[in-house]
């Protein structure tokens, strides 16, 4: 996580490249009411558009900092701290002199290779012992405790000096980010005890009779229907393995690493079930429900409202940003207090040149520190498991979704380790039963780039 003055100054540039951003897009709109293009300002227009894409992405990364790769950077650095750390054993972390030595040597073999150097042997035990005494002394004594008769000194021969000089590994570890769609952040989360959770569905309505004189007849009317939704939870597993040798001498802790990489791997894959799952032994997700063009007193219960752009795969060549109004004008006003957008970055892109009747930009970056993008006032999550832009297709949807969407946890990640069937690998099984489905299809509505 980033420190507030970091925070700050990305604020600030956000700010400043976004009001560069309407006065350049405002100038392309000038020319083409003259009827020419400039393509100076188109080319201008597209580098400050794509700025604007990487600030809004660092501003969401630094909100939703991922845990697994601090973990795993931190793991690293001080693995390598205690393997490389020389010292009396009286105050070693680690009283293994055979596994320092070989963490040592295997420290030595990276650093020599990225020199473009050729491997030399290991130190032994009883070599790697003296230069942690010789190496103690020089630290806490200065160079007046070694033997200045010996022979000229060198770095790139081990047995000159080469072992007083370790490699430097306070590097981060290297991770790479993928995409995904936080829906834990924006859905209801249960945990439950059972394989499945349920609820009462109040959705019908009771008949009446209307208006009738003092002594007309009063047949029976309807009586309202309560129904029942329930959501069952499914189950993912991994099953990793790596030798008990690797376990016991690697310079960090696989265990807690392949650990870390499943649960983010886990993460991954039931966000996209939460978004286009099909319910068929995973979550079904909200993007994978019938969607009609129906208001919400005709429409079928679950069926999720859809408005049409009018335009295949695109919005409409003329006031683009009407489509947005009207679905939100299609909400109860209950629905409308907690929602939000949920899209992908490429349709955010297209909206940032949108305008309203008053000429005002309808998206808005985050400009206080804590605050997110927004679109007519409300927040932006970016969904990068939604479908692309496309015909007929849903790439961007509104709505309240915790009120809408149930996502059902049955106690969570576990881990078996199981070191006996298939030795001398210890692999390490690990489970999460998971469930999601949508349980009130009004309070989510979308847009569909169709004619």
């Amino acid at each position: 996580m980033a420190d507030d003055g970091n925070v700050t100054s990305l604020i600030e540039k956000l700010g400043r490249t976004f009001e560069e951003f309407k006065a350049t897009n405002n100038a392309a709109i000038e020319d083409l009411r003259k009827g020419k293009t400039d393509p100076i300002v188109t080319e201008k227009l597209a580098k400050i558009d794509a700025e604007l894409d990487k600030l809004s992405d660092i501003q969401t990364s630094i909100e939703n900092a991922t845990t697994i790769a601090k973990n795993a950077q931190t793991t690293a650095v001080e693995a390598a701290k205690v393997a490389l750390r020389p010292g009396p054993s009286g105050r070693d972390p680690d009283s293994d002199p055979e596994k320092r030595s070989k963490l040592f040597g295997l420290h030595r073999r990276a650093e020599r290779r990225a020199r473009g150097m050729a491997d030399t042997q290991d130190p032994t035990t009883e070599e790697y012992a003296a230069y942690r005494e010789i190496f103690s002394d020089l630290l806490r004594k200065g160079s007046q405790s070694l033997d200045l008769d010996r022979k000229a000194m060198q770095t790139g021969v081990d047995a000159d000096g080469g072992f007083l000089v370790p490699p430097d590994m306070s590097g981060q570890m290297v991770t790479r980010i993928y995409d995904s769609s936080p829906m834990r952040q924006i859905a209801s989360v249960t945990t439950i005890s059972t394989d499945r959770l349920e609820g009462l569905l109040d959705v019908d309505v009771a008949g009446s009779g209307g208006w009738v004189a003092e002594t007309q007849a009063r047949p029976e009317t309807s009586t309202p229907q309560i129904g029942m939704w329930n959501i069952p939870v499914h189950e993912m597993y991994a099953n990793p393995a790596a030798t008990q040798r690797m376990i016991d001498d690697s310079a960090i802790d696989i265990e807690a690493w392949l650990n870390n990489k499943v649960a983010e791997r886990f993460a991954r894959d039931e966000n996209n079930a939460f978004v286009v799952g099909n319910g068929v032994g995973k979550p079904r997700g909200f993007a994978n429900y019938p969607t009609s063009a129906l208001p919400d007193s005709t429409r079928p219960w679950g069926t999720i409202e859809a408005v049409k752009t009018g335009v295949n795969g695109a919005f409409a060549a003329s006031n683009p940003s009407d489509i947005l109004f009207d679905l939100m004008g299609a909400f109860k006003e209950g629905y409308l207090s907690n929602a939000r957008w949920v899209t992908r970055r490429s349709a955010i892109t297209l909206i940032r040149k949108f305008r309203d009747g008053q000429g005002q930009y309808v998206w808005i970056p985050g400009l206080l520190q804590g605050a997110t993008e927004t679109l007519l006032g409300f927040p932006i999550t970016k969904f990068e498991d939604l479908p692309a832009l496309s015909t007929f297709g849903n790439s961007l949807w509104f709505g309240d979704f915790r009120r809408g969407y149930q996502i059902v946890d049955r106690l969570g990640i576990r881990v078996l380790r199981d070191p006996y069937t298939n030795k001398p690998f210890v692999h390490f099984y690990t489970t999460k039963r998971v469930g999601g489905d949508v349980i009130n299809t009004e309070v989510i509505k979308t847009i569909t780039f169709a004619a």
